[in-house]
Protein backbone atom coordinates (compact mmCIF):
# COMPACT_ATOMS: atom_id res chain seq x y z
CA UNK A 1 0.00 0.00 0.00
CA UNK A 2 1.16 3.29 -0.90
CA UNK A 3 1.87 6.12 2.05
CA UNK A 4 1.89 10.08 1.19
CA UNK A 5 4.71 11.47 3.23
CA UNK A 6 5.59 14.95 3.55
CA UNK A 7 9.71 15.81 4.48
CA UNK A 8 11.43 18.80 4.59
CA UNK A 9 8.40 20.54 2.63
CA UNK A 10 8.16 17.81 -0.04
CA UNK A 11 5.31 15.39 -0.82
CA UNK A 12 6.65 11.76 -1.52
CA UNK A 13 4.98 9.15 -2.39
CA UNK A 14 6.37 5.80 -0.38
CA UNK A 15 5.67 2.62 -2.19
CA UNK A 16 5.73 -0.95 -0.77
CA UNK A 17 6.90 -0.33 2.45
CA UNK A 18 6.44 -3.89 3.10
CA UNK A 19 8.60 -5.13 0.09
CA UNK A 20 11.26 -7.39 1.54
CA UNK A 21 14.58 -6.53 0.13
CA UNK A 22 16.59 -8.44 2.50
CA UNK A 23 15.06 -12.15 2.99
CA UNK A 24 17.64 -13.85 5.22
CA UNK A 25 16.41 -11.48 7.56
CA UNK A 26 13.24 -10.60 6.32
CA UNK A 27 14.46 -6.44 6.36
CA UNK A 28 11.86 -4.73 4.16
CA UNK A 29 11.88 -1.41 2.61
CA UNK A 30 10.00 0.40 5.81
CA UNK A 31 12.91 -0.76 7.90
CA UNK A 32 15.76 0.54 4.85
CA UNK A 33 13.84 3.79 5.52
CA UNK A 34 13.83 3.76 9.15
CA UNK A 35 17.23 3.38 8.97
CA UNK A 36 18.51 5.99 6.52
CA UNK A 37 16.48 8.45 8.12
CA UNK A 38 17.96 7.32 11.91
CA UNK A 39 21.76 8.29 10.45
CA UNK A 40 20.28 11.04 8.48
CA UNK A 41 22.16 13.47 10.57
CA UNK A 42 25.44 11.24 10.18
CA UNK A 43 25.45 10.49 6.67
CA UNK A 44 24.02 13.44 5.04
CA UNK A 45 27.44 15.42 5.51
CA UNK A 46 29.41 12.81 3.88
CA UNK A 47 27.27 12.96 0.49
CA UNK A 48 27.10 17.09 0.83
CA UNK A 49 27.76 18.16 -2.75
CA UNK A 50 29.07 14.60 -4.08
CA UNK A 51 27.56 13.55 -6.72
CA UNK A 52 25.70 10.06 -5.54
CA UNK A 53 25.97 6.85 -7.70
CA UNK A 54 23.33 4.51 -7.18
CA UNK A 55 22.98 0.49 -6.77
CA UNK A 56 19.52 -0.36 -6.64
CA UNK A 57 17.82 -3.74 -6.11
CA UNK A 58 14.50 -3.29 -7.28
CA UNK A 59 13.77 -6.88 -6.07
CA UNK A 60 16.01 -7.24 -3.36
CA UNK A 61 19.33 -8.49 -2.93
CA UNK A 62 18.36 -12.10 -3.76
CA UNK A 63 16.85 -11.28 -7.06
CA UNK A 64 18.66 -10.90 -10.54
CA UNK A 65 17.73 -7.67 -11.14
CA UNK A 66 20.91 -4.99 -9.87
CA UNK A 67 22.22 -1.82 -11.62
CA UNK A 68 24.25 1.18 -11.03
CA UNK A 69 22.93 4.45 -11.72
CA UNK A 70 24.61 7.33 -12.34
CA UNK A 71 22.29 9.95 -13.95
CA UNK A 72 18.95 11.63 -12.68
CA UNK A 73 15.81 9.12 -13.85
CA UNK A 74 13.45 10.20 -15.66
CA UNK A 75 10.31 10.97 -13.01
CA UNK A 76 12.93 12.62 -10.19
CA UNK A 77 11.14 15.16 -8.64
CA UNK A 78 12.10 18.90 -9.79
CA UNK A 79 12.97 19.72 -6.34
CA UNK A 80 16.04 17.36 -6.24
CA UNK A 81 18.79 19.11 -6.43
CA UNK A 82 21.35 18.12 -9.55
CA UNK A 83 24.33 18.98 -11.39
CA UNK A 84 25.56 18.34 -14.49
CA UNK A 85 29.31 17.23 -15.15
CA UNK A 86 31.60 16.28 -17.31
CA UNK A 87 32.15 11.72 -17.54
CA UNK A 88 35.23 10.82 -20.34
CA UNK A 89 35.57 7.92 -20.92
CA UNK A 90 32.15 6.72 -19.93
CA UNK A 91 31.41 3.47 -20.91
CA UNK A 92 27.85 4.58 -22.48
CA UNK A 93 29.66 6.86 -25.01
CA UNK A 94 27.84 9.90 -22.84
CA UNK A 95 29.76 13.30 -22.61
CA UNK A 96 27.94 15.01 -19.49
CA UNK A 97 25.62 13.00 -17.01
CA UNK A 98 22.71 14.66 -15.05
CA UNK A 99 23.82 13.51 -11.38
CA UNK A 100 21.43 14.02 -8.33
CA UNK A 101 22.77 14.74 -5.11
CA UNK A 102 21.52 13.51 -1.65
CA UNK A 103 21.94 16.27 0.87
CA UNK A 104 18.39 16.41 3.04
CA UNK A 105 16.25 13.58 4.76
CA UNK A 106 14.05 13.90 1.55
CA UNK A 107 16.34 12.85 -1.05
CA UNK A 108 17.26 10.46 0.91
CA UNK A 109 14.06 9.15 1.18
CA UNK A 110 13.51 9.44 -2.62
CA UNK A 111 16.48 6.71 -3.14
CA UNK A 112 15.93 4.80 -0.93
CA UNK A 113 12.09 4.09 -2.42
CA UNK A 114 13.63 3.80 -5.34
CA UNK A 115 15.07 0.58 -3.41
CA UNK A 116 19.14 2.52 -3.60
CA UNK A 117 20.24 0.19 -1.08
CA UNK A 118 24.33 1.54 -1.91
CA UNK A 119 25.10 4.89 -2.00
CA UNK A 120 29.03 5.64 -3.69
CA UNK A 121 30.52 9.11 -3.47
CA UNK A 122 33.67 10.45 -5.14
CA UNK A 123 36.38 11.90 -2.62
CA UNK A 124 36.11 15.36 -3.99
CA UNK A 125 33.34 17.75 -3.79
CA UNK A 126 31.43 20.23 -6.52
CA UNK A 127 31.67 23.92 -5.85
CA UNK A 128 29.27 26.61 -5.97
CA UNK A 129 30.32 27.16 -9.70
CA UNK A 130 29.00 23.90 -10.38
CA UNK A 131 32.95 22.56 -10.87
CA UNK A 132 34.40 19.60 -9.22
CA UNK A 133 37.02 20.50 -6.70
CA UNK A 134 40.27 18.65 -5.51
CA UNK A 135 39.77 16.02 -3.31
CA UNK A 136 39.51 16.89 0.48
CA UNK A 137 39.72 12.99 1.37
CA UNK A 138 42.24 10.27 0.20
CA UNK A 139 40.43 6.25 1.11
CA UNK A 140 42.46 3.14 0.96
CA UNK A 141 40.42 0.35 0.50
CA UNK A 142 41.34 -2.81 2.44
CA UNK A 143 40.10 -5.98 -0.11
CA UNK A 144 40.97 -9.87 2.07
CA UNK A 145 41.49 -12.53 -0.20
CA UNK A 146 40.34 -15.39 1.43
CA UNK A 147 40.93 -16.89 3.24
CA UNK A 148 42.13 -13.40 4.79
CA UNK A 149 39.22 -11.40 6.49
CA UNK A 150 39.08 -8.65 8.64
CA UNK A 151 41.66 -9.73 11.16
CA UNK A 152 44.15 -9.21 8.56
CA UNK A 153 42.34 -6.42 7.15
CA UNK A 154 42.80 -5.03 10.98
CA UNK A 155 46.56 -6.03 10.69
CA UNK A 156 47.59 -4.25 7.45
CA UNK A 157 45.10 -1.44 8.90
CA UNK A 158 47.37 -0.64 11.81
CA UNK A 159 50.29 -0.79 9.53
CA UNK A 160 48.77 1.94 7.34
CA UNK A 161 47.82 4.06 9.68
CA UNK A 162 51.73 4.28 11.17
CA UNK A 163 53.03 5.01 7.42
CA UNK A 164 50.16 7.38 6.82
CA UNK A 165 51.38 9.25 10.55
CA UNK A 166 54.61 9.81 8.81
CA UNK A 167 53.20 12.13 6.71
CA UNK A 168 50.90 14.21 9.14
CA UNK A 169 47.49 12.24 8.16
CA UNK A 170 45.72 11.21 10.35
CA UNK A 171 43.06 8.31 8.52
CA UNK A 172 40.13 6.26 10.15
CA UNK A 173 38.75 3.39 9.82
CA UNK A 174 35.44 1.98 8.24
CA UNK A 175 34.20 -1.61 8.43
CA UNK A 176 32.70 -1.84 4.74
CA UNK A 177 29.74 -3.68 5.11
CA UNK A 178 31.19 -6.41 2.86
CA UNK A 179 34.19 -8.33 3.10
CA UNK A 180 36.79 -5.54 4.11
CA UNK A 181 37.03 -1.58 5.26
CA UNK A 182 38.19 1.21 4.21
CA UNK A 183 40.49 3.88 5.63
CA UNK A 184 39.75 7.55 5.28
CA UNK A 185 41.90 10.57 5.98
CA UNK A 186 41.57 14.42 5.39
CA UNK A 187 43.92 16.23 3.01
CA UNK A 188 44.43 19.72 2.34
CA UNK A 189 42.17 19.65 -1.33
CA UNK A 190 44.67 21.85 -3.56
CA UNK A 191 46.19 18.58 -5.12
CA UNK A 192 44.28 16.31 -8.23
CA UNK A 193 42.97 13.08 -7.77
CA UNK A 194 46.18 11.98 -9.98
CA UNK A 195 48.47 13.15 -7.31
CA UNK A 196 46.80 11.93 -4.20
CA UNK A 197 46.10 8.54 -6.01
CA UNK A 198 50.04 8.22 -7.04
CA UNK A 199 50.56 8.95 -3.20
CA UNK A 200 47.98 6.40 -2.60
CA UNK A 201 49.93 3.89 -4.77
CA UNK A 202 53.59 4.79 -3.81
CA UNK A 203 51.98 3.82 0.37
CA UNK A 204 50.71 0.47 -1.34
CA UNK A 205 53.59 -0.39 -2.66
CA UNK A 206 55.71 0.15 0.18
CA UNK A 207 53.82 -1.70 2.58
CA UNK A 208 54.07 -4.92 -0.11
CA UNK A 209 57.54 -4.33 0.17
CA UNK A 210 57.52 -4.11 4.50
CA UNK A 211 54.98 -6.85 4.97
CA UNK A 212 55.38 -9.42 1.82
CA UNK A 213 52.86 -11.74 3.71
CA UNK A 214 50.44 -9.78 4.20
CA UNK A 215 49.44 -6.91 1.94
CA UNK A 216 49.33 -6.65 -1.78
CA UNK A 217 49.40 -3.66 -4.08
CA UNK A 218 48.76 -5.25 -7.65
CA UNK A 219 45.80 -5.20 -9.26
CA UNK A 220 46.03 -9.33 -10.17
CA UNK A 221 43.69 -11.58 -8.79
CA UNK A 222 45.94 -14.34 -8.37
CA UNK A 223 48.23 -12.15 -6.00
CA UNK A 224 45.56 -11.80 -3.56
CA UNK A 225 44.80 -15.47 -1.75
CA UNK A 226 45.26 -15.22 2.16
CA UNK A 227 46.47 -11.47 1.40
CA UNK A 228 44.69 -8.05 1.72
CA UNK A 229 44.66 -5.68 -1.64
CA UNK A 230 45.39 -2.21 -0.57
CA UNK A 231 43.23 -0.86 -3.40
CA UNK A 232 44.81 2.97 -4.27
CA UNK A 233 42.67 3.13 -7.36
CA UNK A 234 40.21 4.46 -5.44
CA UNK A 235 41.06 8.04 -5.44
CA UNK A 236 41.03 8.30 -9.29
CA UNK A 237 38.66 10.99 -9.69
CA UNK A 238 36.40 8.81 -11.99
CA UNK A 239 36.05 5.95 -9.29
CA UNK A 240 33.29 6.08 -6.49
CA UNK A 241 33.41 4.29 -2.99
CA UNK A 242 30.91 3.34 -0.64
CA UNK A 243 29.66 6.22 1.38
CA UNK A 244 30.39 5.92 5.57
CA UNK A 245 26.65 4.76 6.86
CA UNK A 246 25.66 3.81 3.68
CA UNK A 247 23.20 0.11 3.34
CA UNK A 248 24.73 -2.56 1.72
CA UNK A 249 22.77 -4.70 -0.95
CA UNK A 250 24.46 -7.95 0.80
CA UNK A 251 22.94 -10.88 2.42
CA UNK A 252 22.38 -9.41 5.48
CA UNK A 253 21.66 -5.28 5.50
CA UNK A 254 25.11 -4.33 6.63
CA UNK A 255 26.54 -1.10 6.58
CA UNK A 256 29.87 0.73 5.71
CA UNK A 257 30.08 1.54 9.72
CA UNK A 258 32.40 4.01 10.69
CA UNK A 259 34.61 2.56 13.64
CA UNK A 260 37.39 3.64 15.86
CA UNK A 261 40.94 2.76 16.59
CA UNK A 262 39.82 1.42 20.05
CA UNK A 263 37.38 -1.28 18.46
CA UNK A 264 40.11 -2.51 16.24
CA UNK A 265 42.46 -2.96 18.80
CA UNK A 266 40.50 -4.69 21.11
CA UNK A 267 40.12 -7.60 17.98
CA UNK A 268 36.86 -9.53 17.02
CA UNK A 269 35.63 -6.97 14.83
CA UNK A 270 32.56 -8.24 12.26
CA UNK A 271 30.75 -6.17 9.59
CA UNK A 272 27.41 -4.15 11.51
CA UNK A 273 23.90 -4.39 10.52
CA UNK A 274 21.73 -1.46 10.40
CA UNK A 275 20.21 -1.88 14.07
CA UNK A 276 23.46 -2.55 15.65
CA UNK A 277 24.64 1.44 13.82
CA UNK A 278 21.61 2.59 15.07
CA UNK A 279 22.39 1.49 18.86
CA UNK A 280 26.00 3.07 18.76
CA UNK A 281 25.30 6.14 16.44
CA UNK A 282 23.33 8.07 19.86
CA UNK A 283 26.47 7.19 22.10
CA UNK A 284 29.25 7.77 19.25
CA UNK A 285 27.82 9.49 16.52
CA UNK A 286 30.46 9.67 13.88
CA UNK A 287 34.24 9.13 14.57
CA UNK A 288 35.51 10.51 10.59
CA UNK A 289 32.91 13.59 11.51
CA UNK A 290 36.32 16.07 11.99
CA UNK A 291 37.45 14.69 8.58
CA UNK A 292 34.98 16.49 6.46
CA UNK A 293 35.34 20.53 5.25
CA UNK A 294 33.04 23.02 5.07
CA UNK A 295 31.51 24.11 2.28
CA UNK A 296 33.90 27.49 2.52
CA UNK A 297 36.86 24.84 3.04
CA UNK A 298 39.08 23.01 0.59
CA UNK A 299 40.10 20.28 3.21
CA UNK A 300 41.06 19.97 6.88
CA UNK A 301 44.34 17.67 6.13
CA UNK A 302 47.79 18.76 5.42
CA UNK A 303 48.72 18.31 1.47
CA UNK A 304 50.21 14.74 0.48
CA UNK A 305 54.05 13.93 -0.08
CA UNK A 306 54.51 14.10 -3.80
CA UNK A 307 58.18 12.52 -3.33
Amino acid sequence: MDQRVEVDGHRITLRNLDKVLYPATDTTKGELLHYLTGVADLILPHLRNRPVTRKRWPDGVEAETVFFEKNTPRGAPAWLRRVTLPVPGSTKNRETIDFPFLDDVASLVWAANLAALELHVPQWRVGPDDVARDPDLLVIDLDPGPPAGLEECTEAAFAVRDLLADDGLEPLPVTSGGKGMQLYAAIAGTQGSEVVSGYVHRVAAELEKRLPRLVVSRMTKTLRHGKVFLDWSQNNGAKTTICPFSPRGRELPTVAAPRTWAELEAGGLRQLQFYEVLDRVAELGDPLAHLLPGDDEPGRGPEVPTR
